[in-house]
């Protein structure tokens, strides 16, 4: 058996797919047989927290799970077929459709805030709140460097595909 140079204890991305593990085996989703994968269930999460304070459009899908027009628009097609969303056009630009989470989709939100605020209560305990903001800070930053080299990769790829 060979084995591996990484010290788990200081491998950034291990810990943090770890930490992502245990968040998805505890989240609401599990608690909520509505017919759903896991990635919908999310998308459906997603909507019903930020529609309370700001239109939801399918851009902002795409932009926070960083996932294609193409899937995004599949997955919003089944929430609506399964009667969780309805889309509506906006007035000022009839291509853009606003995403409206139906009664059956707010039935369930009073368990996901629950689920919310339950885990953001286990993640900080024992976390005085300077090292929560620091960590916060580390982890936004994680997340730059990431998205930075990604759009270096596709810029690189532009052009390269087959029929380009």
């Amino acid at each position: 058996m060979v084995k591996s140079n990484i010290d788990d204890k200081n491998h950034a991305g291990r810990l943090i797919h770890m930490l992502s593990h245990q968040l998805k085996r505890q989240s609401f989703i599990n608690e909520v047989d509505c017919g759903l994968t896991t990635a919908q269930k999310h998308v459906l999460e997603y909507i019903l927290m930020e529609s309370l304070t700001r239109d939801v459009y399918q851009k902002d899908i795409e932009e926070n799970f960083r996932i294609r027009r193409s899937s995004a628009s599949g997955m919003l097609q089944l929430l609506e077929k399964n009667g969780f969303i309805q889309r509506e056009s906006v007035k000022q630009d009839a291509r853009l459709k606003k995403i409206i989470p139906t009664k059956k989709a707010e039935a369930i939100r009073s368990v996901i805030q629950e689920n919310i605020n339950e885990m953001e209560t286990q993640l900080r305990e024992g976390i005085s709140d300077t090292d929560f903001t620091i960590g916060m800070d580390v982890l936004r930053q994680m997340l730059y460097n990431l998205s930075k080299n990604e759009n270096k990769m596709e810029s690189s790829n532009i052009g390269t595909k087959q029929g380009y």
